[in-house]
């Protein structure tokens, strides 16, 4: 037996990153105001060194909302897309779909805002086509992999066990191919993550508002104190997700055995 896997279990805890640097960015959304000095020694020459029109928590909260809202639909849309064109009467449309998809995620998200803010205002609204549109391709494409990644053969023992289609879909193709489809999903999030902060550039309060003012006012601690945030929760995300896929995956293996067993 290795010294780690004898080690205690609090002696993995504060091996493993997740929880320092989740630590890390709760200190710098609920102690931003504490650093204040900190900031005044390395930018001498500002009169506000430390963001303070909103409270870091608030903003965090709501970048969090317009990420999770449109992540959701994007998912959405996204993975029944992806079944409807892997199914037979939808696979002359497969390509189609696919260029709809790809030309969607070719528009700068800052141009679909130009485009959406006549016509709803400034609101939270544009910024969420915008993020939905830039994020669908990852979740389609990790959709489309992830169904064809199920081996015919399990295919195969589910129908000659008497599954239906709609039950090989949801019982067989779904949950193997969920590895994939939640790798696609990560990228898309992860994505969104960084990307909502230009919502703020249309009346949306996002962590990209400290950044925003930082740069029309050439205040480079705001712009510090926004991106920073925003890459600590990218990274806690991004971990997030990793450890999700890394057992969804462990599990698709143990499934496949199963299943190929039972055939």
């Amino acid at each position: 037996m290795s010294r780690y896997s004898a080690s205690p279990s609090w002696c993995r805890w504060l091996c493993d990153p997740l929880p320092w640097v989740i630590t890390l960015l709760l200190a710098l959304v609920f102690g931003m105001n504490q650093l204040h000095g900190l900031f005044a020694a390395w930018f001498p020459d500002l009169d506000r060194p430390v963001y303070q029109q909103d409270s870091f928590f608030s903003l965090l909260q709501a970048h969090l909302l317009l990420v999770a809202v449109s992540s959701l639909i994007a998912a959405t849309i996204g993975v029944a897309a992806g079944i409807a064109v892997t199914r037979p009467a939808g696979r002359e449309f497969r390509s189609l779909v696919e260029t709809v998809v790809a030309v969607g995620q070719t528009f700068p998200p800052v141009a679909v805002l130009a485009i959406a803010v006549p016509v709803m205002g400034f609101s939270e609204q544009p910024a969420i086509i915008a993020l939905v549109l830039y994020g669908l391709l990852p979740i389609l494409q990790g959709t489309l992999a992830g169904i064809e990644s199920v081996p015919a053969a399990t295919r195969e023992v589910a129908q000659g066990v008497g599954m239906s289609r709609w039950q090989i879909l949801r019982r067989v193709e779904l949950p193997l191919a969920a590895p994939v489809i939640v790798a696609g999903l990560r990228t898309s999030v992860i994505i969104n993550i960084g990307t909502a902060t230009i919502a703020s550039t249309v009346g949306a309060k996002t962590l990209g508002s400290p950044i925003i003012i930082g740069l029309s006012g050439f205040n480079t601690a705001y712009v510090i104190q926004g991106a920073v945030v925003v890459a600590l929760l990218a990274i806690i995300t991004d971990m997030l997700f990793e450890r999700w896929v890394r057992y969804l995956t462990a599990w698709r293996q143990q499934a496949v055995t199963v299943l190929s067993s039972a055939g």
